[in-house]
Formats: C-alpha cells, structure tokens, sequence
C-alpha cells in the first residue's frame, strides 16, 4: 500500500517536473520576445504561459492528496497504537533518545 502510494508520488513528481520545466522554458521564451512583441503577442504569451503555472498548480496539488490521506491514516493508526500501549512508545522513544544522544556525543 505504502509502495503503491509512493511509485504514484514519484510518477506525479516527474509530470510536475517537466511541467516546471516547460514553464520555465516558456518564461524564457516570454522574457526574450516581451523587447519585441506587440501588446497583443505579449498578451498572447502571457495567457499561455498563466494556463501552464495553472496546470502545474493543478498537478501538484493532485499529487500531494494521496501523500496527505496517507499521512492522516498513518497518524491516526500510531495514535490507536499509543493509546493502546504507552509504556512501549515510551520505551521507543527513550530508546531513540538514547540513541540520537549517543550519536550527538560522538561528534
């Protein structure tokens, strides 16, 4: 399930990424021809280029939706757990900062 979910991030992520990339590639294309269009040719490239930072805005928030419920299902889940049972999450994490002080020393 977890796999599944992060294969489909990593797949919106390289939409998102080329989707960047073609707005930055627009952008440059509008910042070298706005010397030299025409009110309406500038007003042309503007409205494209608004319609591609849209669809990036569209793609990204798509792709982070399923991140987010996962997220709110895996908090819920180690809510459940610790109310379940306190004195283990409290020997997890005694034993983590036990750990994280150790590595801490040793620098």
């Amino acid at each position: 399930m977890i796999n599944q979910s992060v294969k489909e991030f990593n797949g919106a992520g390289g939409r998102i990424a080329a989707d960047f990339r073609a707005i930055i590639a627009d952008s440059e294309d509008l910042l070298k021809a706005a010397a030299t269009m025409s009110g309406e040719g500038l007003a042309a490239a503007r409205v494209k280029f608004e319609e591609k930072v849209s669809r990036a805005k569209t793609a990204l928030a798509d792709a982070s939706q399923p991140m987010l419920e996962k997220s709110r299902e895996t908090a819920a889940a180690v809510n459940v757990y610790v109310h379940d049972n306190p004195w283990s999450a409290v020997g997890v994490a005694a034993a983590a900062g036990v750990l994280v002080g150790f590595l801490a020393a040793k620098r």
